[in-house]
């Protein structure tokens, strides 16, 4: 069995990470784990972790490295994660990378950074919005629904996180930009990171995305 696959999508709130993993997640046939469905997931469900996640998600700032870790590594131990899975939000800190590498002794790791200047960001965040049914994200602007608060793909209800308002996505974009931007560096410095132009349109980035991945992936997954 060749080795776990393990890719590692990095850029700053509102880059176009998720909705990129969840692309190359379809196109490539590995899981997408996103550490922010994990912390909804646990929100909505009202366990003890969600209660404590849910004052830093909504004021911003990073969930401690215990809390990502207890529900990440219980996520990654199921099926569907066997041949490998796409991170999207996970690891933040070089604090969080180390641990990751020290788990992931022996998969194949692919790390990228797409990449979008802070003002685009936040004007691509405030007009942001997500289905509380299927996680879809749709925009005002750049992707508005049919119908005003229904989400396109299943009719499930559309609504901006509080997390999203333009003050906190400036807070959010200092904190990353402190905290989450070295990551990128330990990556580089291992040899492992691919930049992306996320100004790009999304098909662009998509195909930017899929042609920097290894080789062996690309082999693999014909």
């Amino acid at each position: 069995m060749s080795a776990p696959k393990v890719a590692i999508f990095m850029g700053a709130p509102g880059a176009g990470k998720g909705t990129q993993a969840v692309r190359v997640s379809e196109s490539i046939g590995l899981a997408h784990i996103s550490t922010g469905d994990l912390f909804r997931e646990n929100i909505s469900n009202d366990t003890d972790l969600g209660k404590r996640a849910k004052g830093f998600m909504e004021s911003g700032q990073l969930v401690p490295d215990e809390l990502v870790l207890d529900m990440l590594f219980d996520r990654v131990q199921q099926p569907d994660c066997q041949s490998g899975y796409i991170l999207d939000g996970f690891p933040r800190t070089v604090v969080q990378a180390e641990a990751l590498t020290e788990r992931l002794n022996g998969a194949s790791v692919h790390a990228v950074d797409i990449q979008v200047p802070d003002e685009v960001i936040v004007d691509r965040i405030a007009g942001r919005l997500l289905c509380r049914s299927c996680g879809n994200i749709q925009h005002t602007e750049f992707d508005p629904p049919e119908t005003e608060g229904v989400c396109s793909k299943c009719s499930g209800e559309l609504y901006q996180r509080k997390d999203d308002a333009p003050d906190t996505v400036k807070d959010r974009l200092a904190v990353y930009h402190e905290q989450t931007a070295p990551v990128v560096d330990y990556y580089h410095s291992r040899g492992i990171l691919a930049r992306v132009d996320g100004m790009q349109s999304p098909d662009s980035v998509f195909q930017s995305l899929i042609q920097g991945l290894p080789e062996e992936w690309k082999r693999e997954s014909v």
